[in-house]
């Protein structure tokens, strides 16, 4: 069953909250649709983490735009293939994995297309300056499969040791 856009976001940011409050990590959601931040992880001595949380359906998570930071994480959802009793698979990414990855899929990317130019922003978004969007402008993002994140698969201990040191 294909579940809307809104509801398996929301679906994923409460999965991702429940999922740290199981393992003892206090998360708060942040509720609207302009927002860079979807959980928030306050740690012992009040320290604030970032979470994003991206959820997909399909086979990729599309246009996702990254992260970047010291106490901010990715955590992606995958529910493609999930019936509604099923828990879904996650992967966590630091600022730093989401880094390599991307560079990873730009290296791929330029043995396939080498004319074309890519170039990483200051907060980490890959931009294509030759792919335009319907503005015009240089599309900004990257698609992710699975499989390109495998070595994150419920790498929960990433937050829980920040957490723990913060």
């Amino acid at each position: 069953m294909v579940v809307s856009k809104e509801c398996i976001s929301l679906a994923a940011e409460f999965a991702v909250a429940s999922e740290l409050c199981r393992r003892g990590i206090y998360t708060q959601l942040t509720f609207g649709n302009k927002k860079r931040t979807d959980l928030l992880v306050i740690s012992g001595n009040k320290n604030l983490m970032r979470i994003e949380v991206k959820a997909k359906q399909g086979r990729e998570w599309p246009n996702c735009k990254g992260i970047f930071g010291k106490d901010v994480f990715l955590v992606l959802v995958d529910y493609a293939n999930c019936d509604e009793t099923e828990r879904p698979d996650f992967y966590v990414l630091t600022s730093e994995d989401w880094l390599k990855m991307v560079k990873k899929g730009i290296q791929k990317y330029n043995e396939k297309y080498p004319e074309r130019r890519v170039e990483i922003d200051s907060e980490n978004v890959p931009i294509f300056l030759d792919e335009v969007n319907k503005y015009g402008k240089p599309y900004r993002g990257i698609g992710i499969k699975p499989e390109m994140i495998q070595e994150h698969k419920e790498t929960w201990f990433k937050i829980s040791k920040k957490v723990k040191n913060s």
